[in-house]
């Protein structure tokens, strides 16, 4: 991969801080209270949710001028969950993705697989963690 961009963030632990190497992104960490921490600042979860979401909807505004099709009105919004699995603790995703009435049926279906398959987070999570598509 020849890359045109690197992002570069420190982290010292779910109870601590997050900080970008452009000064960008300053968070306090803690653990949400659901796995017994206070819940006083944003978590890992929170963070990859907010960036996968993102990127899933950008790569669906690449997709949609393949297709011809107006995104405009679509909205995405990805559950990332923790949970133990058999090698300690593992993640899984929903992405929820709400398209307008104009691409329902088979027309939004393919364009959210499409998506699905050019989205770089997807790439990065295919065959790792389970990532339902769900079409609203």
């Amino acid at each position: 991969m020849n890359a045109l961009y690197t992002a570069v963030a420190t982290a010292n632990g779910r109870e601590g801080r997050a900080v970008s190497s452009d000064g960008q992104i300053d968070l306090t960490l803690a653990m949400p209270p659901a796995l017994g921490g206070d819940g006083q600042g944003t978590n890992p979860e929170q963070l990859f949710a907010a960036g996968y979401a993102a990127c899933f909807a950008s790569a669906m505004g690449a997709v949609s001028r393949e297709m011809k099709v107006d995104v405009k009105d679509v909205s995405v919004t990805a559950e990332v969950s923790i949970g133990k699995d058999d090698t300690g603790f593992g993640l899984s995703v929903v992405m929820r993705v709400e398209l307008p009435d104009s691409l329902a049926g088979e027309t939004g279906r393919k364009l959210v697989e499409a998506t699905h398959a050019y989205c770089p987070y997807s790439k990065a999570t295919r065959g790792n963690i389970e990532v339902e598509l769900v079409i609203e």
